[in-house]
Order: structure tokens, then C-alpha cells, then sequence
């Protein structure tokens, strides 16, 4: 009896993505590491310092308000998007030139660039010449994203759901179309309802594309940037100041090299934790289902 031989050749042609990993992001996040534990005033003159930024940051006011308006804005945005795009892919066309036609409308956002998005919404959004702006003044809304907290960060909230939830009804759209038609049939036979349909057969086999869609907008929202600081700068005052302007703000505006590399690094710890625990949660709640 003849066995197979495992011919681990083809690892050959993966080998040069590793390695563009590897320089594109691993020597990078080992120079972060290494700023963050030393003082560096020029190429020959520095100073072991240890966790002594580290505990200078996570002692900061600034990062403990920015953490904490950055998992509410999170939070806000799953809480809206995910609903939100799954009840857009179940409105969809399952196909034909209509389903066509609404797959690229609903790409549309998602190819704007980000800056161009905060630039759109910057204008849609002025009391002045904006369309939005001055709709909700004429009919008695006193609405200013410049200069009211509430107003800023409802605006930053909504510019995202308009920008992101084609990307989870895309995704949910692409999982429902996966479901074989004999689960429908099997549900016309017993009469099922359609909340029934939703529950029993196409909510749980969307629960791959889901946890895709969760991470990846998880992920992203909790790195915003380019759109709220092309918004409102971080205002006003610091009502939409996310934890990427802060370290921002640190490096950039304030040139503090040591403190904003141990920034990053905490930055860098805490998306890599609550993604894991998201992912986590969701694959354990499929194994139990």
C-alpha cells in the first residue's frame, strides 16, 4: 500500500508575504517597543528609562477620557451598524439586474476615501451652506457640530454609519446568499414564519460573516481618525478627541517620542485584547448553539 509523501514545497510561495510582514510591521513595532523604554535625545546619547512611560501614560487623564469616549463611540457603532446592515441584506434582491444595481449603490461609500468623507460631511453639515445644517435650523433644531458637544459627536456617529454599514450589509448579503434553498423549502413545508425563517435558519448561519463584520468594524472604529479630525479637529473642546488623535496630539503636536511609543504599544495591547475576547465570545456562543 502506497502512502502519501507531504510535499510542504508550496510553502515556498507564502514565504515572501511572511517576510513583507515581518519588515513591514514586526521591525517597525520593535523600534515603538524600543523608544518606549528609553529616552533618545540624539544617536549616541540615551537613557534606559523602563516602564517609566508606561506608567507615566496609563497615570494620564487624557488617556483614561479618550479610552473610555473611544468604547462608547465603539460601542454606539456595532450597536447601530450590525442591526442595522443585517436588516439592509435581508431587504436586498436576491438577484437579477435590481440586486446588481443595489450591490454597487451600496458599494459607493465605501470607496470614498476617508479624508473625502470628513470633508463631505464638514459641508453637508454647515449651518451656512450645508444642506443638513441648514434643514434641521429652518425647522426649529439649533444644530452647530462646531460648536456643541452633543451636536459633534451625533455628527461623527452618523458620518460613520453612512460611511460603514454598506460594509456589514455586503457582508451579511454574502452569507445569506450562501444558505442553500432547501432550508426555505423545509421552512415553507412547516409553515414558518419569517421571524422563524430569520431566527432558525439565517441568523445562525450568518454567525461567520457576523463575527467578520464585529471585528473589522470593532477594529476600525476604535482606530478613527482621519474622519472626526477632518470633521471637527477633535472638538470642540475634546469631545470627539479618540484615543488615535491623542496619541497623535502627543507625538506630532507635542514631540513626546517616549510617551507616545508606550501609548501606542498600551494602544496596540488593548484592540489585540478585546478583539480576542470578541472573538472568543462569538465562537463560544456558536459551540453552545
Amino acid at each position: 500500500m502506497q502512502t502519501k509523501t507531504e510535499n510542504n514545497r508550496a510553502w515556498l510561495l507564502v514565504l515572501p508575504v511572511f517576510l513583507l510582514v515581518a519588515f513591514s510591521a514586526i521591525i517597525p513595532l520593535m523600534t515603538v517597543v524600543n523608544y518606549s523604554i528609553q529616552d533618545i535625545f540624539d544617536q549616541n546619547t540615551r537613557y534606559f528609562v523602563g516602564t517609566e512611560w508606561y506608567r507615566e501614560i496609563l497615570n494620564d487623564p487624557r488617556l483614561h477620557d479618550s479610552l473610555v469616549r473611544q468604547f462608547i463611540y465603539s460601542f454606539c457603532v456595532l450597536a447601530i451598524e450590525i442591526p442595522l446592515g443585517i436588516a439592509v441584506a435581508l431587504c436586498m434582491p436576491a438577484r437579477g439586474f435590481k440586486a446588481s444595481l443595489v450591490l454597487i449603490v451600496l458599494a459607493i461609500p465605501l470607496l470614498i476615501p476617508w479624508n473625502v468623507v470628513g470633508t463631505i460631511w464638514q459641508i453637508f453639515g454647515r449651518a451656512d451652506i450645508g444642506l443638513l445644517g441648514w434643514f434641521l435650523n429652518n425647522i426649529g433644531v439649533e444644530y452647530n457640530y462646531a460648536s456643541d458637544p452633543v451636536d459633534a459627536w451625533i455628527t461623527v456617529l452618523v458620518m460613520d454609519v453612512w460611511h460603514w454599514t454598506s460594509l456589514v450589509a455586503l457582508l451579511c448579503y454574502s452569507g445569506l446568499r450562501a444558505i442553500p434553498d432547501v432550508y426555505y423549502q423545509a421552512a415553507k413545508i412547516d409553515r414558518a414564519s419569517n421571524w422563524a425563517v430569520f431566527r432558525y435558519i439565517q441568523l445562525p448561519k450568518l454567525k461567520s460573516v457576523l463575527l467578520l463584520g464585529v471585528l473589522l468594524r470593532f477594529m476600525d472604529s476604535f482606530m478613527i481618525y482621519t474622519e472626526p479630525f477632518v470633521l471637527t479637529g477633535g472638538g470642540p473642546g475634546n469631545a470627539t478627541t479618540f484615543l488615535s488623535q491623542a496619541l497623535t496630539k502627543m507625538a506630532v503636536g507635542q514631540f513626546d517620542i517616549g510617551p507616545a511609543a508606550a501609548f501606542s504599544i498600551i494602544y496596540f495591547l488593548i484592540i489585540l485584547l478585546v478583539s480576542w475576547v470578541f472573538y472568543t465570545a462569538m465562537t463560544n456562543m456558536d459551540k453552545r448553539s
